[in-house]
């Protein structure tokens, strides 16, 4: 039995505002620990000491265009190379993004059980996790299309639900039951009657099931859906480390989530001769993290009850989550409250009402506010900047090249470059010239010079630049060359 993980990382995580934007949203982050959840994710499937390993494949990632760099360098960074990171050129939800890895895994005749699940939850037994997972994948080979639901805790209006059916009977070892129907995210007293009513699940959003029957499925309920994913990934672009599909043939593709589309249509209530769907429990402390109270309720805490990361003092302050990521962050008498501190924003909210928070963010957007969609320090292939400060005619960045990467050769028809090396070695190209900058050294880039920043060492380079001119937008580059296929 193979199983081929698909792990779906494309979503935007509003509701983790100001730490998840739109550029960089939770699951690129070290939300609960070392690693970020799109490793944790992947790292999920190791099997610990005694325990039998998974026969699985190497993940395919479907991710957003925009994020396709920095998935890449997590994904080396955890050691987990993917066998495919298919790129969305555009955003059409969980059915599509699941569709062009069905028909990426069922190339060459290959018809393996597919794990589908998202790049941004928390699970925090992955022993109970794996064993869950193989009894999943049984039943996907016997033609079932497998969700995972969690035991609700509480009556949380945040999540979808699910009603269970009648067991499934013939199992060799767990427990399933047909899938009676999905419910949408209730009022608070729905939820109530929910939960006390034994039979219902949170939706975990985990789906099993092989790739022909995702095929068969989403063929039989959203025939439009599966023609226009067969044209995207029909000749699909090797670039680098990512597969391209075709931009028009996607875009034209309607957009829809797995549930909708398909897993709604084939639960015990209908009868039309398609797959039923199965529900498995799954207890393994799982957590969608949608929003602060969720990480809140999933992170070790103090004796009071308070989650502190980064440089936080506390005073008098109970059952609560404050993060800082720079600056000191002091709280003194509170009680039921998130505060969160970034280099350009600070969110300060109660606990219980951190659903909102994709309120501020859509203020934001109405505004064009740029913190909505991007940190002060932008992640590219290379590297990374760190806008510092800027003004009214200057700009001064930190930028860190990593080993062996170079920036594009560009130029600059509005502003001059100041570059001062703070460690490591840069090779600088500055028209014709070509020649190396050791730490403390530095040069000047007038404008409309053609040059390129190097890193030939085994150390990141580290550059202080001071722009200076009209206008210091990033749109002023005119690229030449570049590694990393950009225009």
């Amino acid at each position: 039995m193979l199983i081929q993980p698909v792990i779906l990382s494309g979503g935007s995580g509003t509701r983790l505002w100001p730490l998840s934007r739109e550029q960089h949203p939770k699951q690129l982050l070290p939300l609960c620990g070392e690693h970020t959840m799109l490793q944790d994710t992947v790292l999920r499937w190791d099997a610990e000491p005694g325990e039998d390993r998974l026969n699985e494949l190497a993940p395919i990632i479907v991710s957003n265009e925009e994020y396709r760099f920095i998935v890449a360098e997590q994904l080396r960074l955890a050691g987990k190379p993917a066998q495919a990171i298919i790129l969305e050129p555009v955003g059409r939800n969980t059915a599509p993004a699941l569709t062009l890895a069905a028909l990426y895994a069922s190339a060459e005749g290959r018809d393996p059980v597919l794990a589908v699940m998202p790049a941004d939850h928390v699970i925090r037994d992955g022993r109970a996790f794996r064993a869950a997972l193989r009894s999943a994948a049984k039943l996907a080979e016997q033609g079932a299309l497998v969700t995972f639901g969690i035991a609700p805790a509480t009556p949380e209006t945040g999540y979808g639900y699910i009603r269970r059916g009648v067991p499934v009977t013939g199992l060799s070892h767990g427990h399933a039951f047909v899938l009676d129907r999905f419910v949408e995210k209730p009022d608070q007293a729905t939820a109530q009657g929910y939960v006390d009513s034994g039979e219902y699940f949170w939706n975990s959003g985990i789906f099993v099931m092989q790739a022909s029957a995702w095929l068969t499925e989403i063929g039989r309920h959203r025939p439009d859906i599966l023609e226009a994913c067969r044209r995207a990934i029909a000749a699909p672009q090797q670039d680098r480390d990512f597969l391209r599909v075709d931009k028009e043939a996607f875009a034209a593709c309607p957009a829809d989530s797995i549930d909708y589309a398909v897993m709604e249509k084939v639960t015990g209530a209908h009868a039309d001769g398609s797959r039923r769907a199965v529900v498995i429990p799954l207890a393994a402390g799982w957590s969608d993290v949608g929003a602060w109270d969720a990480l809140w309720s999933v992170r070790d805490k103090d004796e009071q009850g308070n989650v502190l990361q980064g440089d936080v003092m506390v005073h008098d302050t109970r059952d609560t989550l404050a993060i800082s990521n720079g600056r000191l962050v002091a709280c003194v008498g509170l009680s039921g409250l998130v505060v969160v501190e970034t280099p350009d924003a600070v969110m300060v909210a109660a606990k219980d009402k951190t659903q909102e928070v994709k309120k501020i963010v859509e203020g934001l957007k109405r505004s064009g506010r740029a913190e909505v969609s991007a940190h002060r320090k932008i992640h590219r292939p290379w590297g990374y900047y760190d806008s510092i400060d800027d003004g009214e005619r200057f700009q001064v960045k930190r930028i860190v090249v990593h080993p062996g990467a170079s920036l594009s050769l560009q130029m600059h028809h509005h502003r001059a470059e100041h570059w001062v090396v703070v460690r490591g070695t840069a090779r600088v190209t500055r028209g014709d010239e070509e020649f190396l900058l050791s730490e403390n050294q530095s040069t000047y880039i007038p404008i409309g010079i053609r040059h390129r920043l190097e890193n030939p060492g085994k150390v990141p380079l580290e550059i202080i630049e001071v722009q200076s001119g009209a206008y210091l937008g990033e749109d002023d580059i005119v690229r030449f060359q570049d590694t990393y296929g950009r225009g």
